[in-house]
C-alpha cells in the first residue's frame, strides 16, 4: 500500500508540472483564434468565434519568411560550428588527459556558470569590425553554447576505448582521419543531443539578436514580433499567432528527436 500511495503522490506531481508547462500553450493557441477585444482579455475560455485571419495577418505582415530564414540559417550554422568544435575539443581533452588538458577542461566549466557580458561583447565586435553581421552572430552563439557541449561530449568520450585510437595509429591513420573516420561517427547519439539543445537555444533567443544586430533585415524570427506589438495598440490575438508559429518548429524538431535527448544526457553517466 505504501508502495502504491508513493507511485500516485509521484504521478499526481507528474500530472501537475505536465499541467504547468501545458496550461501557457493552450492559453496561446486558444487566444490565437480571438478577435482584438476577446483576446486582450487573456482568457483561458474558446473564442466565442474562431478567427483564423489572424494568421493571414501574420504572414502578410510580420516578414515572417525572411525571419523564418535568418533563424534557420544562424541555428543551422552555429549547430555545425559548435558540434565541429566541441567535439574536437572534447576529443583532445578526455584523451590527453593531462594537467593543461585539464586546466582547459576547468575553463570549458567555468564558462557553464558565467553570464555572458553583452555590452564586452558589443564593444569586441566593434573592434574586429564585424558588428551586426551574421558572422558575428554565429561566434557569439558559438561560444555561448560551446562549454556545455564540451561537457557534455568529454562525458560520452570516455565511454570510447582507446584501443580503437591504438589500432587506427597501427593502421597508420593520422589525427584527422582517426577523428573523422573513427571518432566522429561514434558521436552521433550524443551530437544530435548537442543540436537540439542549440537550435532550440538560438532559435528562442531575444536579447542576443535584440543587441547584437541592428539591421532589422536581419532579425530573427523571434524579434519580428515587434512588427505586432505597439505601445498605444496592439491585437493580442495576431501575437498569439505569430507566438503558435514561432513555437511549432522547435516543438516538431523536440518531438520528433526527443529520444535522441534522453540518450545523449545519459551517455557518460554510467561507467563501463
Amino acid at each position: 500500500m505504501r508502495r502504491g500511495g508513493k507511485q500516485l503522490a509521484l504521478y499526481l506531481v507528474v500530472l501537475l508540472g505536465a499541467l504547468v508547462i501545458l496550461v501557457p500553450f493552450y492559453m496561446i493557441l486558444v487566444n490565437s483564434f480571438k478577435g482584438i477585444r476577446e483576446s486582450a482579455l487573456f482568457g483561458m475560455g474558446l473564442p466565442s468565434e474562431w478567427l483564423f485571419a489572424n494568421y493571414e495577418k501574420v504572414f502578410e505582415q510580420g516578414n515572417i519568411v525572411r525571419g523564418f530564414k535568418n533563424s534557420f540559417l544562424l541555428a543551422g550554422l552555429t549547430v555545425l560550428c559548435v558540434n565541429l568544435f566541441a567535439s574536437m575539443a572534447a576529443f583532445v581533452i578526455q584523451r590527453r588527459d593531462d594537467r593543461l588538458m585539464r586546466s582547459l577542461y576547468l575553463t570549458f566549466i567555468i564558462g557553464l556558470i558565467v553570464p555572458v557580458s553583452i555590452v564586452p561583447t558589443i564593444r569586441l565586435m566593434d573592434i574586429l569590425g564585424i558588428k551586426g553581421t551574421y558572422f558575428s552572430m554565429i561566434m557569439y552563439y558559438t561560444a555561448v553554447l560551446l562549454p556545455f557541449s564540451v561537457f557534455l561530449l568529454v562525458g560520452f568520450m570516455k565511454q570510447i576505448p582507446r584501443e580503437l585510437d591504438e589500432a587506427a595509429m597501427i593502421e597508420g591513420a593520422g589525427f584527422f582521419r582517426l577523428y573523422f573516420r573513427i571518432i566522429l561517427p561514434l558521436l552521433i547519439t550524443v551530437l544530435v543531443t548537442v543540436s537540439i539543445v542549440v537550435i532550440v537555444s538560438v532559435w528562442n533567443d531575444f536579447f542576443g539578436p535584440f543587441y547584437l544586430v541592428t539591421d532589422s533585415t536581419k532579425w530573427t524570427i523571434v524579434l519580428q514580433i515587434f512588427n505586432f506589438v505597439s505601445l498605444y495598440n496592439t491585437n493580442w490575438g495576431v501575437v498569439f499567432a505569430f507566438m503558435v508559429i514561432v513555437v511549432l518548429p522547435v516543438l516538431l524538431v523536440y518531438l520528433l528527436l526527443q529520444r535522441y535527448i534522453i540518450d545523449g544526457l545519459t551517455a557518460g553517466s554510467v561507467k563501463g
